[in-house]
C-alpha cells in the first residue's frame, strides 16, 4: 500500500510532538495522526473522539500487522523532518563568540 505522510510539528505544550496527514493509495486521507512522547518513547495516536466519557478512534488500521506498517512509516517521516530541520538550522561556529549571548530553546 502506498502511503504519503506530512508531518505538521507541534509548537505548543503536551505530549504531542506533531500532528500528520495521511494518505492511503491517492484515495483514502487520514488527518490528526498525533506523534506522542509517551514513557517509552514515541508512538502514533490516531484521530479520536469522546464517547461515554472515554476516547475512542475514529478510524484505525484493523489488522496488527498494517498497525505496524502504518505507524513505522508516520514515525519514519517524523525522524526524516527532525532531520531536515537540524540540517537547515545553523552550525555551532567554532572560536569566541562575537555576536552576543544566546538562549536555548
Amino acid at each position: 500500500m502506498e502511503m504519503d505522510v506530512r508531518i505538521y510539528p507541534n509548537r505548543g505544550d503536551g505530549p504531542a510532538v506533531a500532528t500528520a496527514s495521511v494518505t492511503l493509495n491517492d484515495c483514502f486521507a487520514i488527518r490528526d495522526v498525533r506523534i506522542m512522547e509517551g514513557k517509552n518513547g514515541l508512538f502514533v495516536s490516531m484521530p479520536s473522539r469522546k464517547v461515554n466519557g472515554e476516547y475512542r478512534d475514529v478510524c484505525f488500521p484493523c489488522t496488527k500487522d498494517f498497525k505496524q506498517q502504518f505507524d513505522q512509516k508516520v514515525l519514519d517521516a517524523y525522524e526524516q523532518t527532525q532531520i531536515q530541520e537540524a540540517r537547515k538550522s545553523p552550525e555551532p561556529q567554532e572560536g569566541p563568540e562575537e555576536s552576543g549571548p544566546t538562549m536555548a530553546m
